[in-house]
């Protein structure tokens, strides 16, 4: 596998990353692969100024309303284990989401304990697999777009790296009850 982009520029390689990211399903995907892959394939670095991770191919599938998933490669080219507990942007609240059997049926969920990336290994967030919620959307996200996406840590450190919006058709899963509707007041 290539090596990843020089840590030099990351900034830059964050706000590509996360504009890929955005791109995800509209209700997680389960199924299929994105129609189009990111056009940038280039592995583009989000490393944080600590450089925690490398965020590569980051997108999130377009949606109008609703929700919407994020997904990447993550890369940590460090000699200790990296835990992702959290996640926000400002285009939606969000979770670390996984699919899984529940009652015979695949199923989204939020994912307890969050996404371990082994030192010197990556982690893949997909649809059918572990990737990034985007619940009760606050605006469209219209392929194109490009949404920031923070990333939180066992250890409290942060990273944050843009994700494109691109539109995707495939992801047809079954949702948990409760997922995407609002906190009762």
């Amino acid at each position: 596998m290539p090596s990843t982009t020089s840590r030099r520029f990351p900034r830059t390689a964050a706000l590509i990353g996360a504009a890929v990211l955005a791109a995800s399903v509209t209700a997680c995907g389960s199924s299929g692969t994105p129609s189009a892959t990111p056009s940038g394939s280039a592995s583009a670095s989000a490393s944080a100024a600590a450089g925690v991770l490398t965020v590569r191919d980051p997108w999130v599938k377009a949606a109008d309303k609703g929700m919407t998933a994020a997904f990447a490669t993550l890369a940590n080219d460090g000699d200790t284990d990296v835990t992702i507990t959290g996640v926000s942007t400002d285009a939606s609240r969000a979770e670390i989401h996984e699919m899984a059997m529940t009652d015979g049926k695949m199923a989204m969920r939020q994912k307890q304990g969050g996404v371990v990336v082994a030192a010197r290994s990556q982690a893949a967030l997909e649809p059918g697999g572990d990737h990034l919620m985007l619940m009760d959307l606050t605006r469209p996200v219209r392929a194109g777009d490009q949404l920031d996406i923070t990333l939180t840590f066992a250890d409290g450190r942060t990273q944050t790296f843009t994700a494109v919006a691109k539109p995707f058709t495939g992801a047809q899963e079954t949702y948990a009850p409760g997922h995407g509707a609002s906190p009762a007041s």
